[in-house]
């Protein structure tokens, strides 16, 4: 399985950038899908995710309205739409991905990620 995250960089606040995460190894058709971050010093957090038909979706609060996550099956991508960049979302990156069922996802899920990830970093 390779995982690769890109898509981050430096941006302003106020500022937009698309993640991407891009899958070879096994097919995610069936496979729910997750956006996590980390921040220094913090745990990871979960931010989004999609169900496996990419018909549900849950967001953290605080990037609700701002972030769109989607799933792309023929691609075997995952992105992440970020605008209206905050400072508070400065952070590592990274996907997941765990067999799900159809309609639902959950952030709770145990999703496995494989990625190093890629770092956002936003200035005030």
């Amino acid at each position: 399985v390779q995982v690769t995250e890109s898509g981050g960089g430096l941006e302003q606040a106020g500022g937009s950038l698309r993640l991407s995460c891009t899958i070879s190894g096994f097919s995610i058709d069936d496979w729910s899908m997750a956006w996590f971050r980390q921040a220094p010093g913090k745990e990871r957090e979960g931010v989004t995710c999609i169900s496996r038909d990419a018909t549900a979706t849950v967001y953290v609060d605080s990037v609700k309205g701002r972030f769109t996550i989607a799933k792309d099956n023929a691609k075997n991508a995952l992105y992440l739409q970020m605008n209206s960049l905050k400072p508070e979302d400065t952070a590592v990156y990274f996907c997941g991905a765990i067999r799900g069922p159809i309609g639902l996802c959950k952030l709770s899920w145990s999703y496995r990620s494989w990625g190093q990830g890629t770092q956002v970093t936003v200035s005030s």
